[in-house]
């Protein structure tokens, strides 16, 4: 006799959310970019920031033909400076736009040893990565809970997980974006708004010609762990509309961090005080 499997048996799947009004930050190129192009078919508006003007307006061009009813709004703003973020929600609110999604992905990073970094590009790392992401979700969020609704995607690491030397700055920088996604995620359950982290191995972007101080820095990660932009972007708004806490795009890097969270400290400090120096 054979056995049949009921309807209520199969795995439920979650229909990709839509939003009237999205912002992303870090529009101009990379994950950023590729966000903007997989939310376009799903939004009404989508307001795309950066420093690069021409990568904006180009971008929304793109958009908007390719999308019809879209409306794209690209905004030149340096999100290292207060003043400039504040700016930039004021241009928003002056037009009706309250985004309904979130997704704080302008970041950058710092590869080399501590003590002979230039300050003044970690203090912009520290006001991108952690400032100005905190500030753009505190600003907009009490709109989100006066509708009872909304979605916050933060652009953490699998870095999160892990104090990397020669990436010390980075790392713990993200360490913040998970552990707050975490702490807002519950605080802000009971009005229907979601957090979620995402937590990105590494990928081809132009984030390590930034991060590394010379040419061709090789940062030892290994091709096969390497993940698409495209997958990494795919999987965070799939994650995000089932209401995920965190993301580990590519099942590699899901594993990895499973194998890191099992690792005792003491070992860890081991394992990264071995770990090939750049």
């Amino acid at each position: 006799m054979c056995s049949s499997h009921r309807p209520n048996s199969l795995p439920k799947l979650v229909p990709p959310t839509r939003y009237s009004c999205a912002l992303v930050t870090g529009a101009s190129a990379g994950i950023g970019a590729e966000f903007a192009r997989q939310l376009a078919p799903r939004c009404g508006t989508l307001v795309l920031i950066a420093r690069r003007a021409e990568r904006l307006v180009e971008l929304a061009g793109e958009l908007e033909r390719d999308h019809e009813g879209l409306r794209v709004l690209p905004l030149e703003a340096d999100l290292t400076d207060p003043s400039a973020r504040l700016q930039a929600v004021g241009h928003l609110l002056s037009k009706g736009l309250v985004p309904d999604l979130l997704v704080n992905n302008a970041g950058m990073g710092d590869y080399g040893e501590f003590v002979t970094s230039d300050w003044m590009k970690v203090e912009a790392m520290l006001r991108l990565n952690v400032e100005a992401l905190t500030h753009l979700t505190h600003a907009l969020l009490p709109t989100m809970i006066e509708r009872r609704s909304g979605s916050i995607l933060n652009v953490s690491s699998l870095a999160s997980l892990l104090p990397i030397p020669d990436f010390a700055v980075y790392a713990a920088t993200k360490a913040y974006v998970s552990s707050f996604s975490e702490a807002l995620r519950i605080e802000v359950r009971e009005h229907g708004i979601r957090v979620t982290a995402l937590c990105p191995g590494p990928v081809h972007t132009e984030f390590g010609e930034v991060a590394g101080r010379a040419p061709g820095t090789d940062f030892g990660a290994r091709e096969w762990f390497y993940v698409t932009q495209e997958q990494v972007v795919r999987e965070a708004l799939d994650g995000l509309s089932a209401d995920r806490p965190r993301v580990y795009p590519g099942w590699k890097v899901a594993a990895a961090a499973v194998g890191i969270s099992l690792v005792p400290l003491a070992i860890m400090r081991l394992v990264m005080s071995s770990r090939p120096r750049r």
